[in-house]
Formats: structure tokens, C-alpha cells, sequence
């Protein structure tokens, strides 16, 4: 009886065994295939889906539009004064600006008393800033005659012509913290001045300065950018 129980038991065993071995083959089978062709090459792996690419030609397309991209935005371009003012004053929309080292030869007001001097390298430059930005003059004089001076010099060189400039926008005083109080009264976007030390008392005020120095000079805050003239500022993208 014990012998018979014993060999029942081992039949079931055994049945069990190989019903289990026949159940689990199937589930096994598909994962060989996937295992295979893991390594497969990217041609490989194209041909058998149809549109497909793998992340090594993913990467490598991305990286070629960038570079193509890269290489677009760095080309050399031949840009207008006019794109070349909006994109230096970022579409600023009120300018003001001192006219001693920056306008006009002369860079102290006794030298006005004897004459005044357009630069006409800035002409255009200046014209063109007027097209699209209200723009204020602002000096310190010595006394009435030369205010007179100064108008007839900036209406001679055309710079009143066709209302690009406006004479009431030309503004005088008598020292140079009047110049400042014009500048934080006015509120412009841009201020364009050649003294360190108004440039520096202007610095939390106003969004952006150009300082016009013959020297580079540290640069004291991120919203001032230097320049030894107005229109070599505006001469290239790459001075700014």
C-alpha cells in the first residue's frame, strides 16, 4: 500500500512538473527575439519599422537643425541704420541726450561762447533715432546768446528740418544738476551723457544710459553701456 502511494504520488508529481513546463514555454519565447535585437544596427531597425528612427538619428537630426540654426543667426548681415537703432535702443520710445561731446564738437560751455560745431557724423544717426523715439537736447549754457547759438547751428544742419527734431525739446540750464533734473523729469528710456558722475546719479532711474567716453570706462552697472561716440555705438551689433 505504502509502495502504491508512494508511486501515485510521484506520477502526480510529475504530471504537475511537465504541465508546468508546457504552460511557461510559450511566455518565455516572445523574450528571445526582443533580447536579439536590442543590438541590432540603426538600418536594421528602420527597415523593420517603416519611418522610424532610433535615438542615435534622433540626436543627430536635433544636433544638425541647431548647428544649421546656429550658423544662420551668426551669418554676416548687412542691417539698415535704421534696424541697427531699433535693436541698440531696444525699441526704447523717449531719448534724451546732452549735446557737449556728443552733438557738438565743443565739450565745455565757455567753448560755446565762441562758437558751436555740429559733428556731421552724427547727423544721420540722430535723424534717424528721431523717426521713431521722442527725443530731448539738453545743455548747460553760460548765457542767452549762446542757447541762440546752439539753435541756429542744429537748425543748420538740418536737424529741425521736416519736424524730425522739435526746438522746444531743446533744453537749457545753468548747471549741470539742472541737466539731471531734466533727465529724471522726463523719464526716458535712454539717457545719453558724457559725464561719469551724472551717469552714475542716473543709474537707478533711468532703464538704460550710453556713456560717451574717448576711453572705455568700468562698466558701474548693467543697464550703462559706453561708447567713444554716438555713432559708432550704432556702427555694429557687436559694440553693444
Amino acid at each position: 500500500m505504502k509502495l502504491r502511494s508512494l508511486t501515485t504520488l510521484a506520477a502526480i508529481s510529475v504530471t504537475i512538473l511537465f504541465a508546468w513546463k508546457m504552460l511557461r514555454a510559450p511566455q518565455e519565447q516572445p523574450r528571445r527575439p526582443r533580447r536579439r535585437a536590442a543590438p541590432s544596427s540603426s538600418n536594421t531597425s528602420s527597415r523593420s519599422r517603416p519611418g522610424a528612427l532610433n535615438a542615435t538619428d534622433a540626436c543627430s537630426s536635433a544636433d544638425s537643425r541647431a548647428h544649421e540654426a546656429v550658423n544662420q543667426l551668426f551669418q554676416p548681415v548687412n542691417l539698415t541704420l535704421e534696424q541697427l537703432v531699433r535693436h541698440k535702443l531696444s525699441e526704447g520710445r523717449r531719448v534724451t541726450c546732452r549735446l557737449l561731446g556728443v552733438i557738438l564738437e565743443e565739450t565745455t560751455p565757455e567753448e560755446l561762447q565762441n562758437h558751436v560745431t555740429v559733428r556731421p557724423s552724427v547727423v544721420e544717426v540722430l535723424l534717424e533715432i528721431t523717426k521713431f523715439c521722442d527725443v530731448y537736447l539738453m545743455e548747460r549754457v553760460l548765457d542767452d546768446e549762446t542757447e541762440e547759438k546752439v539753435l541756429s547751428s542744429l537748425s543748420e544742419a538740418g536737424l529741425f528740418a521736416n519736424g524730425a527734431l522739435i526746438k522746444d525739446k531743446v533744453l537749457f540750464c545753468s548747471t549741470e544738476n539742472g541737466r539731471t533734473s531734466f533727465v529724471r523729469q522726463l523719464e526716458p528710456d535712454w539717457h545719453i551723457d558724457t559725464s561719469p558722475e551724472i551717469v552714475h546719479q542716473l543709474a537707478r532711474f533711468i532703464k538704460y544710459q550710453l556713456h560717451i567716453s574717448p576711453q572705455q570706462p568700468e562698466r558701474i552697472a548693467s543697464n550703462i553701456f559706453s561708447s567713444p561716440s554716438l555713432e559708432q555705438y550704432f556702427g555694429g551689433l557687436d559694440q553693444r
